[in-house]
């Protein structure tokens, strides 16, 4: 079966997404959208090596509905109220979504209202809606679920994602601060621009696929300071600036943390690995040594879920609900 996608978004991820679905036997690439690059071709904006027949409209109900695709992959920003509108034409033009808004990938706990609108207007459209990613989406979310799939019982998840952040685009590093004084970091902290988006969602995915009643999620931010100069091919980081930040996401229950994320991400770390902990029957711990890199994944995983979502029942999807997780006890 093949499937016929617009992208909309051109950034970084949009276009790594649009190489690997250039390179599918299924998918027929039929329509772009974004701001910039309007009128230019796809496939010279995407870096493939060769024109797609494809301009950039910044026309998004013209696209949708000259082209109507089965699919549409959205990846435009983190914050779900900003381009929830992105979403709605999307849907009503009666095309499934896979997005890489990381508060759409498990909204209930934050934006209650909204997840249910989108849940309905879905389902009225005969439409499925999925946010998907590395993370959220995968490591520290979908991952650890379906590795309690061999257990018996689950008492606490721990995630960690440690990444030598020189190796990302320009743009990640200067959101995790990388270079700015600790005064500028936590000022960018406190107005909220500054911080990896969708630790709260991916403890409340975990929770809920386990079936865990939480008390309450909390995430605390940090810097990481630099002890000796750093660099990457864009970013000097000298002694005592931010290299990047450490971001911690805990789910509560009777005062006890049963979901534990360790996020960091930092120029010149000297290592860089994933690694998910289960304490239950059995004991697991998994490591992916080197760790994964987060662009190259993100469009894996988009790619890779087109199947699973034009298959599946319509409305609002998490990652949860495409893995196997442990049940609870009574």
């Amino acid at each position: 079966m093949g499937y016929t996608v617009v992208q909309y978004g051109c950034g970084v991820i949009g276009c790594g997404t649009v190489k690997l679905a250039s390179r599918k036997r299924d998918i027929e690439i039929v329509g772009a959208i974004d701001l910039n690059n309007v009128g230019r071709d796809l496939g010279e904006v995407a870096g493939i090596g060769r024109k797609l027949g494809i301009l950039i409209s910044e026309d998004a109900d013209a696209v949708l509905d000259e082209v109507k695709p089965s699919i549409v992959l959205h990846a435009t920003g983190s914050v779900l109220p900003e381009v929830l509108y992105q979403l709605e034409k999307a849907v009503k033009a009666g095309t499934n979504v896979i997005s890489t808004c990381e508060e759409l990938s498990f909204p209930y706990e934050k934006y209650p209202v909204l997840a249910e609108s989108i849940d309905e207007l879905a389902k009225e459209c005969g439409v499925t809606v999925l946010a998907t990613g590395v993370n959220p989406g995968f490591l520290m979310d979908a991952w650890p679920l379906t590795m309690t799939g061999v257990c018996q019982d689950v008492r606490q998840i721990k995630a960690v994602r440690i990444q030598n952040a020189s190796q990302r685009r320009i743009s990640f590093q200067k959101k995790i601060g990388a270079g700015k004084t600790v005064k500028e970091f936590n000022e960018l902290v406190e107005v909220g621009t500054l911080r990896h988006v969708g630790l709260p969602e991916s403890v409340a995915m975990i929770a809920a696929g386990l079936g865990w009643e939480l008390d309450n999620i909390t995430e605390t931010i940090e810097p990481i300071i630099c002890e000796t100069e750093v660099r990457s091919d864009s970013i000097t980081v000298k002694p005592g600036q931010v290299a990047g930040v450490k971001q911690m996401g805990y789910g509560w229950k009777n005062g006890t943390p049963v979901i534990t994320l360790n996020f960091e991400a930092s120029i010149g770390s000297e290592e860089s690995y994933d690694a998910a902990y289960i304490t239950g029957t059995p004991n697991m711990e998994v490591i992916i040594k080197g760790g994964t890199h987060g662009d190259t994944a993100t469009a894996a995983m988009v790619i890779n879920s087109i199947p699973r979502v034009v298959n599946a029942a319509p409305g609002l999807n998490t990652m949860k609900d495409l893995v196997i997780c442990a049940l609870p006890g009574k």
